[in-house]
């Protein structure tokens, strides 16, 4: 159910300023540190961004997926790893929870993610699966009073601080995702181990490992949905997910765009402000455009998935182009602020790295125009 109008603005009006006031001058030292500080992080709990997209019967704020959207366009002004931070809770790692899970299993689990109590992951990619997600190789094999769980999950998001993983197995002979079941698995459980964190690229601060199971016993009541249908959930998980990547690139875009028109603004060659420049007008045109295209976008999506309409399609063209979009900005950005964009200290260069990773997780964008074509195929056009 959709929050009212006035308590909506309420909380998007919270979110941009602690997004201007407590975020945005702490981005420097989230990327030197590689970490989050933990009284941001009790500051974030606080506010219930572990829990916007959990219902508020289970403590949530319950938020429809068009309200998620524009939440999420607020928090990409700022560096992604904050998002990051809570992502898993709202996202990949709690809406299989929330779509397939028991009664009982929603009771036990979803107030303390909502809060932030517990911490969530979701564990598909392996070392030799990235793409081919039906094609996992980890294992539960029934043994009679449960299932032995074993097998490595690589690049996993939170992985580092995770309480409880949703963690695609294959059970079955049958090829592809039809053999493969989805398990909650809590990191208490013997046997369940995490490797060291990533050193990447960009995104500091926002930790992806390696999460290991060796013969871990899991109990059938942690099964999530019926035997061999871990796929068609995770798929609908990504459906989610994406749209919620999607809105956070056009966040960035956005912040990468006010933040050229400042620097121009200001900036002098030739005796006038480089804004007054027509290239560089042609610059921040086309990166206007594309943000304001790739808003309408997700926003539209968004609109038809909580109209109950099958979205498979425009999830994957909105995480596809909102994605593209963003490194487009971001590099059109680097060139309005020359040498500048260069330097560390402006945090153009940090963004940059930054937006890179939006074009590669929850399915890279060669994975979402296989899922485009053949969904366009099917429609008939």
């Amino acid at each position: 159910m959709a929050l009212d109008a006035e308590t909506f603005d309420a909380l998007i009006d919270t979110v941009r300023r602690f997004v201007a006031e407590r975020l945005r001058p702490l981005e420097a030292d989230v990327e030197a540190n590689d970490a989050i500080p933990d009284d941001v992080t009790a500051e974030m709990k606080a506010m219930g961004l572990f829990g916007l997209s959990i219902a508020e019967d289970y403590g949530g704020l319950g938020l429809t997926m068009i309200e998620e959207a524009k939440v999420a366009i607020e928090l990409g002004r700022t560096t992604p790893a904050f998002r990051s931070s809570f992502g898993t809770n709202v996202g990949i790692g709690s809406q299989g929870l929330v779509m397939a899970g028991s009664p009982e299993q929603k009771a036990e689990w979803l107030p303390r993610i909502a809060s932030g109590e517990v911490i969530t992951s979701f564990a598909l990619t392996e070392p030799d699966v990235g793409s081919d997600s039906g094609a996992v190789k980890t294992k539960a094999v029934w043994d009679g009073q449960a299932y032995r769980l074993s097998g490595t999950k690589r690049y996993i998001t939170n992985a580092d601080k995770a309480d409880l993983f949703t963690v695609m197995a294959r059970t079955g002979d049958e090829p592809g995702g039809r053999g493969v079941s989805a398990f909650l698995v809590p990191r208490s459980l013997a046997g369940v181990s995490i490797g060291e964190p990533e050193n990447k690229m960009g995104q500091k601060g926002a930790k992806v490992a390696d999460v290991m199971f060796d013969d871990v016993i899991v109990p059938a009541e942690n099964r999530l949905g019926a035997e061999g249908e871990g796929f068609k959930i995770a798929m609908r998980v990504l459906d989610r997910g994406r749209l919620h990547i999607s809105a956070v690139c056009v966040g960035v875009a956005e912040r990468l765009i006010a933040d050229c028109v400042a620097y121009a603004s200001e900036r002098k060659q030739f005796g006038k402000p480089i804004a007054e420049h027509q290239l560089i007008q042609a610059m921040i045109a086309d990166s206007k455009t594309e943000a304001l295209a790739a808003r309408a976008l997700v926003l539209e999506t968004a609109a038809a998935k909580d109209a109950g309409k099958d979205v498979v399609m425009e999830s994957a063209a909105a995480k596809y182009f909102a994605s593209e979009m963003v490194g487009r900005v971001a590099d059109r950005a680097v060139q309005i602020y020359g040498g500048a964009g260069y330097i560390a200290d402006y945090g153009i260069e940090r963004l940059y790295r930054d937006v890179r990773l939006f074009r590669i997780y929850e399915g890279t964008s060669q994975i979402q125009q296989l899922i485009i074509a053949r969904e366009t195929l099917k429609r008939g056009g």
